[in-house]
């Protein structure tokens, strides 16, 4: 695991948006997996820009979110595939067809699901990964349980991952209960990853992901078996790494 210290939440942006962009440079057709939350927000506006000034073409690329809430419709504001228009894909010459994102409102989730992962299968699996991290070390919505889960699944939301996300809600009440996840399996086969964390409270999940041992009682751990891992951290969330060491 490579390990990148920045100095703002600013700088961090960038360079994953230059990693995210050395990638579609090198393989044009790349299919890269996307987060979403508010740490990958910087990314994608210098992505965006980016695209804006010449610099990157995203017309061969494959995208696959890691998540969506269940149920909501895609149109929602709050839902991650209007999260994705909004802040990368209606902004770049993406091909819509080339788009994926869990199916939100899917009668059969079970169903949808095992289509989702045979469509990353049958794209070659994902090249690059790009990962955020829960404050309860999730990674996707794949939430802290006594095993890891293999495949794209629906999820029922740990109170403190609804608490957190209650900011972007009018009310703590409107937050969905549950949401589809890509599975770790998937997120494992990525050929590379790279995981973004800001701000101090991702700080001491970070310090127990990096230092403790692997288990699904914090998912980020299985990313200490990964072979191409580039984590990418603010001051404040590096600064208790730096800690740990010193001491």
């Amino acid at each position: 695991m490579s390990i990148l210290m920045t100095e703002n939440y600013e700088e961090m942006s960038k360079k994953a948006a230059l990693l995210v962009a050395a990638q579609v440079t090198l393989r044009p057709d790349s299919v890269l997996g996307l987060a979403t939350g508010s740490t990958p927000e910087g990314m994608y506006k210098e992505l965006v820009a980016m695209y804006e000034q010449g610099e990157i073409d995203f017309s061969e690329v494959k995208t696959f979110n890691l998540d969506e809430y269940y149920p909501i419709e895609e149109n929602n504001p709050q839902s991650y595939a209007y999260y994705m228009k909004k802040n990368l894909f209606d902004h770049i010459n993406i091909n819509p067809q080339e788009v994926h994102i869990p199916n939100g409102t899917a009668r059969d989730v079970e169903a949808s699901c095992e289509v989702y992962d045979k469509i990353i299968e049958a794209a070659g699996g994902i090249d690059l990964q790009v990962l955020g991290i829960g404050n309860n070390g999730h990674i996707g919505f794949n939430e802290p349980d006594i095993h890891f889960e293999a495949g794209t699944h629906l999820v029922e939301l740990d109170d403190e991952t609804i608490e957190a996300n209650a900011r972007f809600f009018t009310r703590i009440e409107d937050v969905p209960r549950r949401a589809i996840s890509m599975g770790i399996r998937t997120i494992m086969h990525s050929k590379k990853i790279i995981l973004l964390a800001s701000g101090a409270s991702k700080g001491k999940v970070i310090k127990a992901m990096l230092f403790g041992e692997v288990t699904p009682n914090l998912p980020a751990s299985i990313l200490l078996l990964h072979n191409d891992v580039t984590l990418i951290l603010d001051k404040e969330a590096a600064a208790y790494i730096i800690k740990h060491l010193e001491k």
